[in-house]
């Protein structure tokens, strides 16, 4: 009777809700366990780069130590660099990547869906995709200088072309790995074609397209310094390239810390999103 009254007024059975506490607690048990990983072997990082400097294992001049880095990204922070605040690099470099990861989403998304969705659409957009994804960055720069200029557009354009292709694989993968039975029950039950691609084919693909989204990314931000090498005058990536020149480690350290964080704190977002918009992933 106990379970009957709570299929009845919606509730779980005690024999079977137990299992899910205790499920749920190991998964929370396991988050922190490994956030003190993770933690751990950034400090154990942090102090062989400490312990390699202080033997003098390298030379200063090509791995400065840790305490050199934070007076350098305090100066930096307090006085600029290459005529430029570390805000002013930062704003110009965060402005290129949101611009490019926007015409990304938008292009990438509903291409891949329809690639996935239809084989005339993935017959006519995989080849192109296929060719340019496995090429580096900076093997199409130079056609991006000459056809696009030296501007904004070349820069926004190399980072939007390196961020497409995992989001637009992404979206089609996670069409392709939904389940028939799932796609022909809804039909049995009547579904439209518009019901089964809202509530069936993009619920279970968006996990995927997070994912690519993550990946993406994180490709984005390996490609700024490439991008900027086009006569750019403010940026992280440029700020390296310009510490690189003058043999200033230390700043160049700096640079990629700021990049790093960032990238974190992307990555971090993009996991929030990801548990607010598909909670049932890994849990089905």
């Amino acid at each position: 009777m106990s379970d009957l009254s709570a299929v009845r007024t919606g509730a779980a059975p005690a024999d079977q809700e137990a299992p899910r506490l205790v499920q749920l607690r190991n998964s929370e048990s396991k988050v922190g366990q490994t956030g003190l990983i993770s933690a751990a072997t950034i400090l154990v990082l942090l102090f062989a780069w400490w312990l390699v400097t202080a033997l003098r294992l390298v030379t200063p001049l090509f791995l400065p130590t840790p305490g050199e880095v934070l007076t350098q990204l305090r100066a930096v922070f307090e006085d600029g660099y290459a005529n430029a605040t570390l805000s002013q690099h930062l704003a110009a470099s965060l402005f290129r990547i949101f611009t490019a990861a926007a015409f990304a989403l938008v292009l990438g998304v509903p291409i891949g869906l329809a690639m996935g969705l239809s084989r005339w659409v993935k017959g006519i957009f995989d080849p192109p995709i296929e060719f340019y994804w496995p090429l580096p960055p900076l093997a199409y720069l130079p056609l991006m200088i000459i056809w696009f200029g030296i501007g904004e557009t070349s820069k926004v354009l190399l980072l939007a072309l390196a961020m497409f292709a995992p989001i637009c694989l992404s979206a089609q993968a996670g069409v392709r790995s939904v389940p028939v039975e799932r796609v022909n029950a809804a039909l049995s039950l009547g579904a439209t074609k518009w019901q089964l691609f809202r509530h069936i084919v993009l619920p279970s693909a968006l996990p995927e397209i997070l994912t690519g989204t993550r990946i993406a990314l994180g490709v984005g931000w390996g490609t700024l310094v490439a991008a900027e090498l086009i006569a750019a005058t403010r940026g992280i990536g440029y700020m390296i390239l310009s510490a690189s020149q003058f043999l200033a480690t230390d700043v160049v350290f700096v640079g990629i810390l700021v990049i790093a964080a960032w990238a974190f704190v992307f990555s971090y977002a993009l996991r929030l999103i990801e548990r607010l918009l598909v909670p049932w992933k890994g849990k089905m």
